[in-house]
């Protein structure tokens, strides 16, 4: 299998040659630390239990000794001292060089901003970090690029066939970095590994209140359930106390989600609102992702055997699967990801939307040709609906497959590319 360098290598670089300070955030053993290392001339480790207790004295006798070394000078798990903060845009504002001075990592966001007092504005650019895509992972052949897609190129290729086996494994054993190139019960292993540290440590550890592991692991697996929809607090409840006795109420569970966002476990994706000819009612609701598949797979506690033989609940995995690949792309292109659901059914699994006010139509499909059918026909459904005197018509429309081995035009102007071929 080929590795590829990580596409956040690039961004990194890009943010530094134009901000003073770099704050790179996103889940446990995404990759953050290493891809900063590679371009950091110095370095601290706020949690190093070596020197954890000599740079907490610093941080509040002498924080300045802190930013001391060449640059970029990498401060790793900076939320453990949220003054560093204001003390990174201070030091950048007072400095001759004002570009790659700093780079800030962080798996959770600070538990206090109290100590915080600016926002960044102007000194600081932002990276989220995610698990590592099918490109990335030398899984995905990269013979269709997304980002030729938006320049008016039409995919054409024969990629790398995978499996519907291949393609659970996968899902289950995500995009963890450490995880890629073990053998398969241990690629596995790590994902289970990930959930119990959610539940057993990181979800209380992030703002200090205590939580319970057996509460976290019953929303979690809640949250599987309702991957890809819009579910509200209430139905989530009302799984849980459906499925297990529970004595908490909704409250506790927007709480835990909130602990969940913090430390980007969970990653919800906005609903797009473009401008339509008809008056349409939209929905504005977010839809539930987590931040990987094998975070679904782990809370629900199955296996690829069990994909493979429910293909139902398996096309939802991979849709978290695909969402999470095409969050990547469409950073990369400087874009982001949106869903669209109507008051009369009428949805869109995934909107690229770029900022220069281009975007594509995205429906993931596990495969087959009725399923292939189905996503064209809603993709222009809502591209009939799209007002375009008042924005541009779309890009492209794709469906987006987990298995088959052709990416193609169809009649109709539907792109139909596997998720094996794509990249950014």
């Amino acid at each position: 299998m080929e590795y590829r360098k990580r596409i956040a290598d690039k961004l990194l670089k890009e943010q530094l040659e134009a901000s003073g300070a770099v704050l790179i955030e996103g889940p446990k053993w995404c990759g953050k630390t290493t891809t900063a290392e590679q371009q950091a001339q110095s370095r601290i480790y706020m949690n190093d239990p070596e020197t954890e207790e000599e740079l907490m004295l610093l941080a509040s006798t002498n924080i300045k000794r802190l930013l001391t070394g060449a640059s970029p000078r990498l401060i790793d798990e900076w939320q453990m001292v949220p003054r560093l903060w204001d003390a990174v845009r201070f030091e950048v504002d007072h400095r001759n060089a004002n570009v790659g001075q700093f780079i800030l990592t962080g798996s959770a966001v600070p538990a206090s901003t109290e100590q915080i007092h600016h926002s960044g504005a102007g000194r600081f650019g932002w990276l989220t970090m995610r698990p590592m895509t099918l490109w990335e992972s030398g899984e995905s052949s990269g013979e269709v690029s997304l980002g030729s897609m938006f320049d008016g190129k039409v995919p054409d290729a024969t990629g790398k066939k995978m499996s519907l086996d291949e393609l659970s494994f996968v899902c289950c054993r995500g995009g963890w970095p450490a995880a890629i190139g073990m053998k398969p019960k241990a690629a596995l292993r790590q994902a289970y590994n990930y959930v119990d540290a959610i539940c057993n440590t990181d979800i209380s550890r992030v703002d200090g209140v205590r939580r319970e592991s057996a509460f976290c692991r019953r929303l979690l697996r809640s949250y599987a359930r309702h991957s890809g929809t819009s579910a509200s607090l209430s139905t989530l409840y009302a799984d849980i106390v459906a499925n297990e006795s529970s004595s908490m109420n909704e409250n506790t569970i927007a709480s835990y989600l909130q602990a969940l966002r913090k430390i980007f476990v969970v990653e919800d994706m906005p609903a797009w609102n473009p401008n339509l000819r008809s008056k349409s009612a939209i929905r504005t609701s977010d839809t539930r992702y987590f931040v990987d598949p094998s975070v679904a797979t782990s809370a629900l506690g199955i296996g690829p055997n069990d994909l493979s033989n429910d293909l139902k609940s398996f096309g939802f995995i991979f849709e978290t699967l695909a969402v999470r690949d095409l969050r990547v792309y469409a950073e990369a292109l400087d874009g982001e990801v949106f869903h669209f659901r109507d008051r009369n059914g009428l949805e869109c699994d995934a909107v690229v939307h770029l900022r220069n006010g281009s975007y594509g139509l995205v429906e993931v499909k596990i495969g087959g040709e009725k399923l292939i059918e189905e996503g064209a026909s809603s993709l222009k459904s809502l591209a009939g609906k799209i007002d375009t005197e008042r924005m541009k018509k779309p890009s492209f429309m794709m469906v987006l497959t987990g298995i088959g081995t052709y990416a193609y035009k169809r009649e109709d102007g539907v792109y139909v590319v596997p998720v094996c071929s794509l990249k950014d």
